[in-house]
């Protein structure tokens, strides 16, 4: 029989996360969502979980990891950590865009409605996300971008759809700029999870859909800019 165990990495949220799948379905989970978890726990967390579901890393067909976009931090430090072990174990790289995880989390747990838009995003900065738009048949309706939000921003959207949702953690700073409009439903607390990786990790095994471990770097969207103070005179 073919090995379908795969280990899963979220790190790009605030949420440091962990799962382990077989042949699409989640075993275990572990979901830690504290201060600096990524660059201190998230080995500990693997561990933790393989020994918790009595498997061993050489029992591993693939690592699979959310690509992006989200968190730079994070998401280098989850990159790094998954291409160590795929180099380690000899086992191929499977990468997951997150907000197609983050929508397939949501539509699991709570269904889609027809004739509704679903809009998984990511908290950037201030009043921006990083977001996608899926309707009621799962189809991409517009693809990943970054986003300032407005009161009147899904205008456009609600004159096609009945009615648009709104989850992750970009969503919930938008509770009171929506309330009392109930075409546009906040979902509050809903949290990236390694655990949404599992149907799109397990079909890519399938298909052989492998990154290039050397050549592989996460979706950023954005570049990554670090400040320096203006040099006098310059």
């Amino acid at each position: 029989m073919m090995n379908n165990l795969i280990l899963q990495i979220d790190t790009s949220t605030t949420v440091c996360s962990v799962a382990l799948s077989e042949d699409g379905q989640t075993l275990a989970v572990i979901d830690l969502d504290e201060p600096n978890a990524h660059a201190a726990k998230l080995t500990v967390l693997i561990e933790q979980i393989l020994r918790e579901a009595d498997r061993s890393v050489k029992q591993l067909a693939a690592i699979a990891v959310s690509m992006g976009p989200g968190s730079y931090t994070g998401l280098r430090i989850g990159v790094s950590t998954a291409k160590g072990l795929c180099y380690g174990l000899d086992v191929p790289l499977i990468a997951i865009n997150t907000l197609e995880a983050l929508f397939l989390g949501y539509k699991g747990q709570f269904g889609l409605q027809e004739h509704e838009a679903f809009i998984p995003m990511l908290d950037a900065r201030r009043m921006e996300v990083y977001s996608a738009v899926y309707n009621h048949h799962s189809d991409l309706v517009k693809s990943t971008a970054a986003e300032i939000i407005d009161v009147n921003y899904y205008d456009r959207l609600l004159a096609v759809y009945s009615r648009v949702h709104l989850f992750g953690s970009g969503a919930d700073k938008f509770e009171a700029l929506f309330a009392g409009n109930d075409r546009v439903n906040v979902q509050l607390k809903f949290k990236a999870s390694a655990a949404f990786l599992s149907k799109l990790a397990f079909e890519k095994l399938q298909n052989k859909a492998f990154e290039d471990i050397a050549y592989f770097e996460p979706f950023y969207l954005k570049d990554f800019v670090v400040m320096t103070k203006k040099k006098v005179g310059s």
